[in-house]
């Protein structure tokens, strides 16, 4: 990355201190609590919200007392790989772990945040500097430094922001799932928690494809990803005219759900869409962005928030807790991309506090949540002509475009004339597939009546006969008109060239007009 009131959260700190107060419970209620934060998260838990802190920032953030009680999660950032030795973890390349423990009092200032109720998560990475492994070459050194930031920060959840050159180093990708994989194992045998997020660039139109091998390759190594995290900002040329940064953060969103749902299918695991959506993450820029016509406002933040909502996102970042102020008078100029505010008008309210409203998870429940792939049985994806609003899909059918049909019980529509490609094929790019997925086959459908006329109702299409135009013909049942003359030309092939197609197929509202009663005529007086 570059340079409300709502519901109090109960951290297991303040869990463990009420079982402790029930009747003298002692050991034996932090037993239990431990167990309890263990074992309840069989489900995803309530969304959470975690702000990125930038800690080397100037001046420092002050994240061991948020201004927002509310939301206390924080996602400390940037460890990267030391300037004078490889495989040593270091904040932004300018303090060791120990110089940042003396020069910023990050240590102090972590545990008094979590003594506050509230958790850190670390997050490896960003735009400037060299993530570990793309230095560290040997995995067990690798592992090692990964392990030596989770265990001296307490942390259970870490985050890997993959951008720039280092998304293409494939070496560096498999070096770092791997260790990761190992640390994750390491620590789940120990009894420790380990959630691990990818924080990747997304378009408007989805992940590239470097992003998308990132998160193959994560999954390839077993590595249990709690979730993949969006950059939803500095969309530059992908952004269209017209379009709101909100507009481009739900499209992006939307389409990286059904990429990480097809990478999952890829990888032989069946997961709920709940489990899908409490994958996904957005992170905003807030205020201005780095690109100058690119500006996150409040009003965006409110209607992201209520959209994350809706979606059952599981996640909610900004990008950062830092920039979470308006620009002073001190400025030569307030709209500004500034490390210390946002450069925009905030009118008396925070990012922090529109973002996270209704977010009442937290990192610390979370952490313990553990990927389960769903068994899929036969007799789930059997489709029944009689409760489906549309035909089978077959794979020897034509279908032109807009046509629907059932597949694995959900419904699909077909974008251009296709034959023989199946609907639910796992493709992570849209222009893959010919099929876009409608939803779900609903309890109680029947089949649909279809857009076709009764054989007679017109000639069938012959390749031998010559059309002139506004001449009507039955292919396949379907009622299609000739814009020009034409012969030997078939209307099959409209949808996937319709310009130069001579056919045009009558849609539904025509049929309608055409098969009407013609009106009796008026009586004369």
């Amino acid at each position: 990355m570059s340079s409300i009131e709502t519901t109090r959260r109960l951290s297991p700190w303040r869990v463990g201190i009420a079982l402790l107060a029930l009747g003298g419970l002692g050991t034996a209620a932090v037993f239990g609590m431990q167990s309890w934060a263990a074992n309840a998260t069989a489900e995803p838990d309530e969304p959470w919200f975690a702000a990125y802190v930038d800690v080397t920032a100037t001046p420092h953030y002050a994240f061991e007392t948020p201004a927002d009680p509310t939301a206390p999660d924080v996602m400390l950032s940037f460890v990267v790989a030391s300037p004078t030795a490889d495989c040593e973890p270091s904040w932004g390349a300018a303090y060791t772990l120990d110089e940042a423990s003396s020069a910023l009092d990050l240590d102090r200032r972590i545990a008094r945040l979590q003594q506050n109720g509230g958790a850190v998560a670390v997050s490896f990475g960003g735009q400037a500097n060299d993530e570990l492994a793309l230095t560290c070459t040997d995995t067990s050194d690798l592992e090692k430094a990964y392990a030596d930031v989770v265990e001296r920060y307490g942390t259970g959840t870490i985050d890997l922001d993959i951008e720039g050159d280092a998304l293409r180093d494939r070496a560096a990708n498999i070096r770092r799932a791997t260790a990761i994989a190992d640390l994750q194992s390491a620590r789940r045998a120990a009894g420790e928690p380990l959630a691990v997020w990818l924080t990747l660039p997304v378009a408007p139109g989805g992940m590239t494809e470097d992003a998308t091998t990132t998160i193959a390759e994560f999954l390839a190594a077993d590595v249990d990803l709690a979730g993949v995290n969006l950059m939803t900002m500095n969309y530059g040329a992908s952004l269209e005219d017209g379009v709101t940064m909100v507009d481009a953060a739900e499209s992006a969103l939307s389409e990286a759900r059904r990429q990480l749902g097809a990478l999952y299918t890829r990888a032989g695991q069946s997961i709920s869409d709940r489990d899908l959506r409490s994958k996904i993450g957005a992170t905003p820029m807030i205020g201005q962005n780095d690109v100058s016509d690119e500006v996150f406002t409040i009003a965006d933040a409110e209607e992201l928030n209520a959209w994350a909502l809706e979606e059952k996102l599981g996640r909610v970042s900004m990008w950062s807790a830092n920039r979470d102020q308006e620009c002073g008078s001190n400025y030569v100029a307030t709209a500004i991309v500034s490390d210390a505010c946002s450069g925009v008008s905030q009118d008396g309210d925070t990012f922090t506090a529109v973002l996270s409203a209704g977010f009442t998870g937290s990192l610390a429940l979370d952490e313990h949540l553990i990927t389960t792939p769903e068994p899929t049985t036969a007799a789930e994806a059997v489709d029944d002509p009689a409760t489906s609003p549309y035909p089978i899909w077959a794979a020897d059918g034509s279908y032109v475009t807009g046509a629907k049909v059932v597949w694995h019980r959900n419904v699909y529509e077909a974008k251009w004339w296709t034959r023989g490609d199946l609907p639910d094929n796992p493709v992570l790019n849209s222009w893959e597939t010919p099929w876009q997925l409608i939803g779900p086959v609903m309890p109680g459908e029947t089949p649909v009546p279809q857009a076709v006329l009764p054989a007679g109702t017109y000639p069938d299409w012959s390749g031998t006969v010559a059309y002139q135009k506004r001449d009507r013909v039955l292919f396949g049942g379907v009622p299609f008109e000739a814009k020009w003359w034409t012969q030997g030309d078939s209307p099959e092939a409209s949808a996937a060239d319709a310009d130069s197609s001579p056919w045009v197929a009558l849609t539904q509202k025509q049929i309608d007009v055409l098969m009407a009663p013609a009106a009796d005529p008026t009586p004369v007086p």
